[in-house]
């Protein structure tokens, strides 16, 4: 890709390599480009995502990927005392900008800095603006933003980015409650890109690169649901997660 590579709108799409052309133990699609509307939009419309610490950035298919099917969604016990509790409130699109700034000041013991940065905060911010990317929030009690996610989401899946949790547990309250969420809209599945054991203790499952892209494209065949989902999914305040994690 060139240096001078075009802005692309949110209508304008890319072509990227084919990813299932790679070798088993290669990741890396394209190198270089932008964080366009467009350019994020195709991107991940292929099954791709950028992850790069300083530029040049680097467009990412991993294989294997982790990936969760909502029907395989774990919930512990613990976690179960806490929704039974409803000990936090959860929203979504509510304040974007709050939740993937709180992502990026999360500091990791696998990572040297944040690979957030400002330029990706702004990309994805016009991204959410056109409708494509979302955030989860997760209050506490008092009324306080302690937890939450976000990612992007066309057709039938959803691309989890990063998360991150002020108060024990939040994040995953937030995550499980997406995700049974997704399931009862008909969500194919949530792309949780690489292994951690926090999201395999949530039920994802690594899959080769073959399979992901099936399921991709069976994905692909659902209509987007773009726009802000707080205002798109109503009935999303009157969801009861509880009510799933029971089977009532």
């Amino acid at each position: 890709m060139s240096d001078e590579f075009p802005y692309l709108s949110i209508n304008d799409f890319y072509t990227f390599p084919d990813p299932k052309t790679l070798e088993d133990d290669e990741g890396i699609v394209g190198v270089g480009g932008n964080l366009s509307p467009g350019m994020l939009f195709s991107a991940y419309y292929q099954g791709i995502f950028p992850w790069y610490d300083e530029e040049p950035i680097l467009w990412w298919s991993l294989n294997p990927r982790l990936i969760l099917l909502p029907e395989n969604l774990v919930v512990t016990k613990s976690m179960r005392k806490l929704f039974k509790k409803r000990a936090f409130h959860v929203t979504l699109d509510k304040t974007f900008s709050d939740v993937i700034k709180g992502c990026s000041n999360i500091v990791r013991s696998h990572e040297d800095g944040t690979w957030i940065t400002d330029e990706i905060i702004k990309a994805y911010t016009k991204l959410h603006e056109e409708g494509f990317a979302h955030s989860v929030e997760v209050w506490n009690g008092e009324g306080k933003l302690c937890g939450g996610l976000y990612g992007v989401s066309i057709g039938g899946y959803f691309a989890g980015e990063s998360m991150f949790a002020l108060e024990s547990n939040s994040s995953k309250y937030g995550f499980i409650t997406l995700a049974l969420f997704l399931e009862e809209k008909g969500f194919k599945f949530i792309d949780c890109q690489q292994e951690t054991q926090h999201l395999m203790s949530l039920g994802a499952k690594s899959v080769k690169r073959d399979n992901f892209y099936k399921l991709l494209n069976e994905s692909l065949n659902f209509s987007t649901y773009k726009g802000n989902w707080g205002e798109i999914f109503t009935e999303f305040q009157d969801f009861d997660p509880l009510k799933r994690i029971l089977g009532v």
